[in-house]
């Protein structure tokens, strides 16, 4: 369920929680991995003092937490749905690394999924206090095969192609220069914080009713979290929306203004600052190299 507050109710915005059947599903695999939780083994080696490899059952053992994280592709544009909000359950990752000895010397955390495919992230990103996890269960159910049954990673803030590996069996403590991950030499930014986002949900129709609309969506900022969001019908003036509550910066707030629309062509635009106060960049970029960014625009038709 949801934490209190979080779902606003509005008719048509996307639930606080994606479902799981819901969440977007963005990776190389042409065939989905079957990895048996019996077989699976997840070794960690490289600038650390001491190799370590650990079973399932293993992993199970060790003090889980849970928490609500959005993950973003990379390739969503400005109000794509590339985007969905979670709750994972799992063990800590730093707390594994801190196991194995990390050497100071480490700045890259190249993990490599049973398929082959690699994802290079910040050690900083995971040492730094945010709640990076390897993950066993997604809104309270063990993980979909699609999305990394047994075992995948989640570090708030980042891109999923730079933090999120499924099916993920081998953690190598490395640097920039010595590896590359599977993504970079493809052209995608070697570093992706997730970029401050907003997007309009409601009213799905292009076609409103004149009088007091419900404007609502969703905007996010993981591991800074939204201070605020703002909407601009036309050229006027930019009016404060309503937040939903959030458990954490980690997650995706629900947003909500009211607009006494009149009839005609009208253009609605949202904003949002992050938990820094940093606005949201209007200058319009493509997804590549380093995620999309823009402020969300549709137009409507009041009768």
């Amino acid at each position: 369920a949801a934490p209190a507050g979080a779902d606003l109710g509005i008719r048509d915005l996307p639930p606080f929680i994606t479902p799981n059947d819901e969440f977007y599903r963005i990776d190389t695999a042409l065939l989905v991995p079957q990895v048996s939780p019996d077989r699976w083994r997840l070794r960690v080696h490289g600038l650390v003092d001491r190799e370590i490899e650990i079973g399932f059952a293993d992993l199970l053992r060790r003090p889980f937490i849970e928490r609500d994280v959005t993950l973003s592709c990379v390739s969503n544009e400005v109000g794509g749905g590339l985007v969905g909000n979670a709750v994972w359950r799992g063990a800590r990752l730093a707390d594994l690394l801190e196991e194995a000895g990390l050497q100071p010397s480490a700045t890259q955390l190249l993990s490599t999924s049973v398929d082959g495919w690699t994802c290079g992230t910040p050690v900083s990103a995971v040492m730094d206090g945010r709640d990076a996890l390897l993950a066993v269960a997604m809104n309270g159910e063990p993980l979909p095969v699609s999305h990394g049954f047994p075992v995948r990673m989640v570090v708030p803030g980042l891109y999923g192609y730079v933090s999120a590996t499924k099916w993920v069996v081998d953690l190598k403590l490395t640097t920039w220069e010595d590896d590359v991950a599977y993504w970079v030499p493809r052209g995608w930014a070697r570093e992706a914080p997730v970029k401050t986002m907003s997007r309009i949900d409601v009213p799905r129709q292009r076609d409103v009713p004149a009088g007091t609309v419900a404007i609502a969506g969703v905007a996010w900022a993981p591991h800074r979290g939204i201070s605020a969001v703002e909407v601009q019908v036309d050229d006027g003036p930019w009016l404060p929306a309503r937040l939903g509550a959030v458990p954490s910066e980690d997650s995706w707030v629900q947003w909500v203004a009211e607009w006494d629309a009149a009839a005609g062509e009208h253009a609605v635009t949202v904003r949002a600052y992050d938990g820094e106060g940093v606005l949201q960049p209007e200058d319009v970029a493509p997804p590549a190299p380093d995620g999309a960014q823009g402020w969300h625009r549709r137009d409507y038709r009041v009768r």
